[in-house]
């Protein structure tokens, strides 16, 4: 939060009409009604304050919401944030507590993991369209290749093809390095209307599509090798604006899991059905290609903290196009980006879309 203020000195406190916080999961610190206490603790003014639950999503959703609320007429700036404290409980109460996001009945009672579930989907994408387990190691080699030079980003350590193939199994064909850390962190960006953005900056980046969309849980799905609410959304978003999704200069999108980026990319339209995995080995999604994609390190890398993830990714499109990222994660001559986020094995799906004034 303090970093938000330090990145927008013309903003006072008192100009906050509301904020949304993002937070997947109540059980990691036994604490639910956040938001409250975090508006106060950092001297807002009795100000609403709105926790926001969609698991992995949730960040995206506070975004959402947070846009929605200004189309309203009712507020005229608002602030979304996003935070989960992962680290307090063991790794297998962690995976216990983020198994919440998928269902109970036939999911949970029998056993299966969101890495499991996203092992389904990789198992049934090779299956389908000769995908490898080289491909899936190329997407998390790209993202860690990113983190280096991300002084945010949880793991900064270079990797190769092999250390991804020759670690730990998780859900076979998912290895320890095709999925994202258990980790803590937190994010907020402030939002206004657009016609007093020139009031707090002289370099306003506008939202100019946003969208959203729901499907049903994963074991009810006819087709397991793609995520309709990501399609969905992503076509609402784009239908606000004149671009299509190859318009866009950068991407941050979902990849908790190596198999999630490359089905993303496939839903996002970046390629045609199967193509997925041929992409993720091309080189086009670095950050030297011709669109590339997380260029922060991804939730892979940079780290996914459930509830912050999404905002997380929108202050990576700031940075970018407001040009304070420099060195060889930058992006060169970026103003348009989209976000992706995605809650659980895309149960829901959040796509908003960026642009330089």
């Amino acid at each position: 939060m303090v970093e938000l203020f330090d990145n927008c000195p013309k903003l006072e406190r008192a100009d906050v009409d509301s904020l949304y916080l993002g937070q997947g999961f109540e059980s990691f610190e036994h604490r639910a009604n956040t938001a409250p206490g975090f508006v106060n603790n950092f001297g807002f003014q009795n100000i609403p304050a709105t926790r926001v639950e969609s698991v992995s999503s949730s960040g995206g959703t506070s975004f959402r919401l947070g846009i929605l609320a200004l189309l309203s007429g009712l507020y005229e700036v608002v602030i979304c944030a996003g935070v989960e404290k992962m680290t307090t409980v063991e790794t297998s109460s962690a995976l216990e507590i983020i198994s919440m996001a998928s269902d109970r009945p036939f999911e949970q009672w029998n056993g299966a993991t969101l890495a499991a579930l996203n092992a389904l989907a990789a198992r049934e994408h090779m299956r389908k369209y000769g995908t490898t387990e080289e491909q899936l190691a190329a997407v998390a080699v790209k993202n860690h290749e990113n983190a280096l030079s991300n002084e945010k980003a949880y793991l900064r350590k270079r990797i190769s093809i092999e250390d991804v193939l020759s670690s730990k199994k998780i859900c076979t064909p998912l290895k320890l390095l095709d999925c994202s850390p258990v980790c803590d962190g937190a994010s907020a960006v402030a939002l206004c209307r657009s016609s007093i953005a020139s009031k707090f900056t002289d370099s306003p980046i506008d939202v100019i599509g946003t969208g959203e969309a729901s499907d049903a849980d994963f074991v009810y799905r006819d087709d397991l090798t793609c995520f309709r609410s990501t399609k969905l959304a992503v076509n609402e978003a784009l239908e606000m604006t004149d671009l299509r999704i190859r318009d866009m200069d950068l991407i941050e999108l979902h990849d908790a899991f190596t198999i999630n980026e490359i089905i993303a990319y496939e839903d996002l339209g970046l390629c045609g059905k199967g193509e997925g995995g041929k992409l993720a080995e091309s080189g086009a999604t670095t950050v030297q290609g011709e669109i590339p994609v997380n260029a922060s390190g991804g939730l892979k890398a940079k780290g996914h903290p459930i509830g912050s993830s999404g905002i997380g990714q929108v202050f990576e499109i700031y940075e970018q196009l407001t040009g304070k990222i420099s060195g060889p994660r930058k992006v060169a001559d970026a103003n348009t980006a989209m976000t992706h986020s995605m809650g659980g094995a895309g149960v829901d799906a959040l796509v908003h879309v960026f642009q330089i004034r």
